[in-house]
């Protein structure tokens, strides 16, 4: 019923959700002057389209809600090249943390590995399998140097504790 008194005024749901929700002109300038480069970018990285797409749109929204501090900054396009990255290397992180589920291992690790709370992990696959130094974690992070040594610290922790009590349970069957 909604969508035929829409069709009788002449209106359409994409016209009333514009109405709800205008963007502002000065994002709208920059989605078009990035949106190829981001794809391009995100699906470099990722691999595929889906999650490539998935990955500049999140950008997007994000940008988007941190528009008008966004607005304040010395060099906005910098800014959203920093949140795409972000965007990018957690969609790449998810993704891997997926395929480390799939992968067997004799002592537990990968299962171990992927039991870690989210921060935790990611600290422990930008350090010890991508290689990224403390900096580089903490800025794609968004958190202190120090938190990220918490987190790898925490992290190994629970490895330890997930690994050995793996195994002495193997150890006990033999």
């Amino acid at each position: 019923m909604t969508e035929d008194v829409r069709a009788e005024d002449g209106g359409s749901p994409a016209a009333d959700a514009e109405a709800v929700l205008p963007l502002p002109l000065e994002f709208e300038a920059l989605y078009v002057a990035t949106q190829e480069a981001f794809h391009h970018y995100a699906l470099f990285y990722l691999g595929t389209n889906d999650p490539a797409e998935d990955a500049v749109h999140r950008a997007y929204l994000e940008i988007l809600n941190h528009w008008n501090a966004l607005l304040e900054e010395s060099n906005l396009q910098q800014q959203a090249w920093a949140i795409l990255r972000r965007v990018v290397m957690s969609q790449a992180l998810m993704g891997f943390r997926r395929k480390l589920a799939l992968l067997r291992s004799d002592v537990g690790l990968y299962k171990a590995i992927c039991s870690l709370p989210p921060r935790q992990f990611d600290a422990i696959v930008l350090r010890h399998v991508l290689d990224c130094d403390t900096k580089k974690i903490s800025w794609y992070m968004g958190v202190s140097t120090s938190t990220v040594d918490y987190h790898c610290r925490k992290a190994k922790e629970r490895l330890h504790r997930a690994v050995s009590t793996h195994l002495k349970t193997e150890g006990d069957h033999t």
